[in-house]
C-alpha cells in the first residue's frame, strides 16, 4: 500500500504519488508516459506533470492498479 509520508521528493504536487518502495520497473512509464518520469539520480519513478485530461488520468489510475510494489498513490485531490 503506497505511503502519503513517504512520498518521493520528486513528485510535483497533487493528486497522484510515488512513494520510496519504487523498484524502477518501468511499467508507470510506459503506462503513463505523460505524467511519470524516471529519476536516473535516484533510480525510481516520481510524477512529474499531475493529469490534466479523463485520459491522463485513466493512464495514471491504470498505472497505479499496474505498480507490481504498490508504490502509486492517489489521495484524490486532483
Amino acid at each position: 500500500m503506497p505511503d502519503r509520508n513517504d512520498k518521493v521528493k520528486e513528485n510535483v504536487a497533487g493528486a497522484y504519488y510515488v512513494d520510496s518502495s519504487c523498484i524502477d520497473c518501468d511499467v508507470c512509464r510506459d503506462t503513463a508516459p505523460d505524467n511519470f518520469m524516471r529519476s536516473d539520480q535516484n533510480s525510481y519513478s516520481f510524477v512529474y506533470k499531475q493529469p490534466e485530461n479523463e485520459e491522463e488520468r485513466a493512464a495514471c489510475d491504470e498505472a497505479l492498479s499496474c505498480c507490481p510494489v504498490e508504490a502509486i498513490g492517489t489521495d484524490g485531490n486532483s
